[in-house]
């Protein structure tokens, strides 16, 4: 076969493969628009426990990532494999949990013993399948359906358009309920403190240098003594004070190379610095901070609370963060 042809190829099933995608993925919106999407919605809501999923094979792959995305946004959710429940697992599951069980075809023979303890102790169960008449949707309390369509493979028995609609249907369910909470982006930092992601919503009065590393000095300091805090703080500024504690300016090493002379030394804080500096509140993002730092040209930023300072962050410190 040349190349050409096995290029064609390749072409035809991106096509083919997206489209029939697809189609699954318009006839769960038509499905989802009858389905009792809120009712469901509401018993996780309402749930005293947790969202426990579980499924077999691909079903169980997908449901462990509609845990991850509930988990962490605000409702606590875990997967339990259906055939360890059967050899103990199932002390996992309380009657306050619920329990939400993934089959395409709705007949794993392995979910049977879940399905049984669910009716044996009064636990909220909802099904997620394609068969209306299978054995889960028999034993749920709720079901919500899947579309009963070929998979996208060329045998259509691979799971392909199946597992799709699952995913997505957890991901709506995911977004719903965090538009029921009104999750936030600090919500979603407090649950994401690693990585990039986690950076991006820092804050920052979470990255602030506090306490005796802050470079805070009275405006009627004399200059020898400014130099002595600028030198040992490492911040490239000293922030001024006066007596109530406000912020009232800032002298920075670049004021200092351009104010440099031997009538300097004769000064003091409030003769030389920049009186009412840019400041913050700990409360701002770390990338709005960064932008702000940017916009201004400045590499120092004081944190205040009513013109107290409280804190101070170097634009390296941002930069550390890879924002």
């Amino acid at each position: 076969m040349s190349e050409k042809s096995v290029m064609e190829k390749d072409t035809c099933a991106v096509k083919d493969t997206v489209a029939r995608e697809i189609a699954c993925l318009k006839k769960l919106e038509e499905l989802l628009a009858t389905a009792p999407l809120s009712h469901v919605l509401d018993l996780m809501q309402q749930t005293q426990g947790r969202i426990i999923f579980t499924g077999m094979g691909k079903s169980g792959i997908v449901a462990k990532k509609i845990v991850a995305s509930l988990a962490s946004t605000g409702t606590p959710a875990f997967f339990v494999h259906p055939a360890e429940a059967s050899h103990g697992d199932l002390g996992m599951i309380s009657s306050q949990d619920m329990v939400v069980a993934i089959s395409n075809s709705g007949e794993s023979k392995e979910l049977a013993d879940i399905l049984n303890y669910c009716k044996r102790f009064g636990i909220t169960l909802v099904g997620i399948t394609k068969n209306a008449d299978s054995t889960l949707a028999k034993y749920a309390d709720c079901v919500l359906p899947l579309p009963n369509m070929p998979e996208a493979d060329p045998l259509g028995l691979a799971p392909t358009s199946s597992t799709t609609a699952t995913l997505v249907l957890g991901d709506v369910l995911t977004v719903a309920l965090m538009n029921r909470k009104q999750f936030t982006k600090q919500d979603f930092q407090v649950r994401h403190p690693g990585g990039k992601l986690g950076a991006v919503l820092q804050r920052v009065k979470d990255i602030m240098h506090t306490g005796d590393e802050i470079p805070l000095l009275s405006e009627n300091t004399p200059i020898p003594t400014i130099l002595v805090e600028m030198s040992n703080k490492r911040l490239g500024c000293v922030g001024f004070t006066n007596e109530k504690g406000e912020l009232t300016g800032i002298f920075t090493d670049g004021d200092l190379r351009r104010k440099m002379s031997p009538a300097l030394f004769n000064q003091t804080g409030a003769d030389v610095m920049t009186k009412n500096p840019k400041n913050v509140s700990g409360e701002m993002m770390a990338a709005e901070a960064l932008h702000f730092m940017n916009e201004k040209k400045i590499t120092t930023l004081f944190v205040t609370v009513e013109n107290k300072p409280v804190g101070i962050i170097h634009i390296h410190d941002l930069l550390k963060l890879g924002l």
